[in-house]
């Protein structure tokens, strides 16, 4: 047992080795680590510094660049171009800068002519003349306006070698037809617009003005509008001016339509009229017609009261077909006379208003009243929608009597058949300008107009009847000449107040027509 202990006490070669070698390696490591710390530490600032140096040597250079290059100098550049002044906008558009192409004939110019009188302005700065197939007998030169303020009289070109095949129609159209080219040719100065129209056509010449001014005359324009009658259209065009309601044409496209115009109305030889001459070449020349509401050619017979009572929110332009239709007024001497009347007192007044309808309602009564301002009012019994309001009644004909009543190029409604719905009329009887506390002011009295042997029977409706208690109308209205410069709305109208039955004899209704507040709408 001693062996044996003795003998585990004793080490061996192989752990005696492994001992030696691990204690030659701790003294060896140690020392490694320590050098490669001290290495690390002390290499640190060097390379900071080193990247500093080489921070100071480029900003070196790059300030060597810099001085190097305001040194030398750089080759001179051009200045940038100017540009171009914007173009001068053109001055406002007016009666100067329009020139009047008026179609006429001898053996109708002595009746015609009554109608130019009226919207003639002789000493106003207008410019026109009036193009006839021959010279009348007058008692002044033709060159110089007549000494009851017409127009000068010019004798239109021979047409007869113009070829002419149409059976049922007068070549006379042709002469007509180059009425805007032969004016043109005139060259006089300033000269804007072309307008086109018969002898019998009725110009309103503020409201002319008005709509030339809102387009570019420097861009070729064909301003006008097609007929009433859709049967009318359909044989000539949609796309067609018709020449009674008037049209105007631009200073450009005048110049191309005189360059070209008689070799285009030769291609066309079997058409009727001289209007649509005039779109045939208008087609040629690429240019469709600028439709505006204003212009009327009233291809229509009876009574213009539903068209003129219910007008488009549009300026009134035009009328045309005077002595075809009633006169405007039922009470007039004549038709000139009833034409006479609205330029008188109405346009005079506010040219921009005429014949705008405003709608409003008697609540107490339950009236419907409609105002066309300057020519009617209209009250019925009963609420009536503005919608239907703002729809013409047809107190007027086709053109084709024997077509379709309803043939029109516009939404029409039924006359009313009983007597209750029937709306009283009061037509214009005097107007004239008024001072009031917000200002100038106009005032227009409408007089009620009863039809020879009228009788109204008696009705059952528990509303009252207008027709006996009302016998004229008061309007006052401030002139509003920048209507047409706001987007088109409808004025807006208010009765102020109403008669009732038995209270001293009044029979008076006053109505404020004027700009619509932003809350305000036709409702009862």
């Amino acid at each position: 047992m001693k062996a044996a202990a003795g003998g585990g006490g004793k080490e061996s070669p192989a752990a005696s080795l492994l001992r030696f070698a691990l204690l030659l390696l701790l003294p060896l490591t140690v020392l490694y680590i320590f050098y490669t710390l001290h290495a690390i530490l002390s290499s640190t600032p060097a390379a900071n510094g080193g990247m500093a140096t080489n921070a100071l040597a480029v900003s070196h250079l790059t300030n060597n660049n810099n001085n190097l290059t305001q040194s030398t100098p750089s080759p001179l550049s051009p200045p940038p171009p100017v540009p171009p002044p914007p173009p001068a906008a053109p001055s406002a558009t007016t009666l100067q800068h329009v020139v009047f192409g008026i179609a006429a004939s001898v053996r109708l110019w002595e009746k015609r002519k009554e109608y130019i009188k009226i919207w003639w302005r002789p000493g106003g700065g207008m410019r026109g003349f009036v193009w006839m197939d021959r010279l009348p007998v007058l008692r002044r030169s033709p060159t110089a306006p007549e000494a009851d303020g017409l127009p000068p009289i010019k004798v239109s070109s021979d047409t007869s070698s113009f070829p002419y095949t149409r059976r049922r129609g007068h070549r006379s159209a042709i002469r007509i037809s180059r009425i805007v080219s032969e004016t043109f040719r005139l060259g006089l100065p300033g000269a804007r617009w072309f307008v086109m129209g018969d002898d019998d056509t009725v110009f309103l010449p503020d409201n002319l003005v008005s709509v030339l001014g809102k387009l570019d005359h420097r861009q070729p324009y064909y301003v006008g509008s097609p007929s009433e009658s859709h049967l009318q259209n359909i044989y000539f065009s949609y796309g067609m001016a018709f020449g009674g309601g008037g049209f105007a044409i631009s200073l450009p496209l005048a110049a191309r339509l005189e360059r070209m115009q008689d070799a285009c109305i030769r291609r066309y030889p079997s058409l009727y009229g001289s209007d649509d001459r005039i779109q045939a070449c208008m087609a040629e020349l690429g240019v469709p017609l600028t439709r505006h509401p204003g212009f009327h050619q009233y291809d229509v017979y009876g009574d213009l009261l539903g068209l003129l009572a219910a007008h488009p929110v549009a300026p009134l332009v035009s009328l045309h077909h005077l002595d075809v239709v009633r006169p405007l007024f039922p009470d007039a001497r004549s038709r000139p006379a009833a034409v006479r009347r609205l330029f008188e007192g109405p346009v005079m007044l506010d040219s921009a208003g005429v014949m705008q309808q405003s709608i409003c309602y008697d609540e107490g009564k339950r009236w419907t009243v409609s105002v066309a301002w300057g020519f009617v009012v209209m009250v019925a019994r009963g609420v009536i929608s503005p919608r239907e309001m703002e729809t013409p009644a047809r107190t007027f004909l086709n053109w084709y009597r024997r077509a379709d009543y309803k043939s029109h190029a516009f939404n029409t409604r039924p006359l009313a058949r009983s007597p209750c719905e029937r709306p009283a009329l009061y037509y214009l009887a005097a107007a004239r300008r008024a001072v009031a506390r917000g200002g100038e002011t106009t005032v227009t009295r409408y007089q009620r107009w009863r039809r020879r042997n009228e009788a109204r029977p008696a009705c059952r409706w528990k509303i009252p009847d207008p027709d006996a208690l009302l016998d004229s109308v008061l309007v006052v209205k401030k002139p509003d000449p920048a209507l047409w410069d706001r987007s088109p709305r409808r004025n807006c109208c208010r009765v102020v107040s109403s008669p009732v039955a038995g209270v001293n004899g009044n029979k008076t209704m006053t109505i404020d027509v004027g700009v619509c507040e932003d809350w305000e709408i036709n409702q009862l």
